[in-house]
């Protein structure tokens, strides 16, 4: 697995995350398994979140640790605070970041994180106060470094204002089909598309600019909780051309749409949520796969675009 640098991040880091929302569904064992597989294919990197499963990824993942011969010290282990289901707020306040990442080292068993986002924007941040809480987990060695998810620009400059630690991931939606971050710069100055608004502040030129690196999120889903466009009846050409290019590299149609991702120069990252090993390793095939100028652009038509 080829690895990407982090700009003052963590060193190392695989192209490929594995994303471990899903991983509750799974028993002690069977997670244990897909950690070791992710490790097998070379991918270091696991995305968590205190959200998800309500902690249960996280207990299940410390769990299934103790299972395995891999050494924290070989791994770079993220997670994600700031989202609180229960009470329906976003909160970036000081006390709840702290109290959060206690809990999360708490059930992954861990003594610190390598990595800790802040989940989504709260509306009402402080970012005096948010700065307060990143330099008392950095000091108390809790947690190594920082970013941010699903955050505009001017949030991060914003941020980056307080904020003394370098800010260097901000995870982000991007897929063949959810390709807003790429679509409004071709599509400039076009009123015959709505693809031309502008609904992120430019949010994938700020981060090659600020050397913060792109997590990707959903790369193989339709909308935001749609389903996957992989195999699905309502984009049929997109699939075609997925699969002739599929059969080219010997890989498949998810493998193909990762690499169209990996082949971005602005070197993102990408979150393979899937608990199922035989498909990690499938999806983990993007890796070798490098498409041509011309391949990449087909495979952007295919999935339903034009070139203005």
């Amino acid at each position: 697995m080829q690895k990407i640098g982090i700009a003052k991040g963590p060193e190392g880091a695989s192209r490929l995350i594995m994303g471990c929302m899903r991983m509750p569904a799974l028993s002690a064992a069977d997670a244990a398994v897909m950690i070791e597989t992710a490790a097998e294919l070379g991918i270091n990197f696991f995305d968590h979140a205190d959200i998800y499963g309500g902690g249960e990824a996280e207990t299940r993942f410390g769990e299934a640790m103790a299972l395995t011969s891999l050494k924290r010290e070989d791994m770079i282990i993220q997670s994600k605070c700031g989202i609180r289901p229960g009470l329906q707020i976003f909160d970036w306040r000081k006390s709840h970041i702290i109290e959060s990442v206690d809990g999360i080292l708490q059930r992954l068993r861990m003594e610190y994180l390598d990595v800790l986002l802040l989940h989504r924007p709260d509306l009402l941040f402080d970012p005096a106060e948010v700065a307060e809480a990143f330099d008392a987990l950095e000091q108390s060695g809790k947690v190594r470094h920082f970013g941010v998810s699903n955050t505009m620009p001017m949030q991060i400059e914003l941020l980056k204002k307080f904020v003394k630690q370098p800010l260097q991931i901000n995870q982000l939606q991007f897929s063949l089909e959810q390709s807003q971050l790429i679509d409004q710069d071709l599509y400039m100055n076009n009123k015959t598309t709505d693809m031309s608004f502008m609904r992120d502040g430019s949010a994938l030129d700020y981060c090659r600019l600020n050397d913060i690196t792109i997590q990707v999120w959903s790369p193989l889903q339709q909308g935001m909780f749609g389903g996957m466009f992989i195999d699905n009846p309502d984009f049929p050409e997109l699939n075609r051309v997925l699969g002739e290019l599929g059969e080219k590299y010997g890989a498949t149609k998810a493998a193909i749409a990762i690499a169209w991702i990996l082949r971005h120069p602005a070197k993102m990252q990408v979150i393979a949520g899937t608990m199922n090993p035989v498909h990690l390793k499938e999806m983990a095939e993007a890796d070798r796969i490098e498409l041509t100028h011309e391949e990449w652009y087909r495979l952007y038509l295919a999935s339903g675009k034009f070139l203005p």
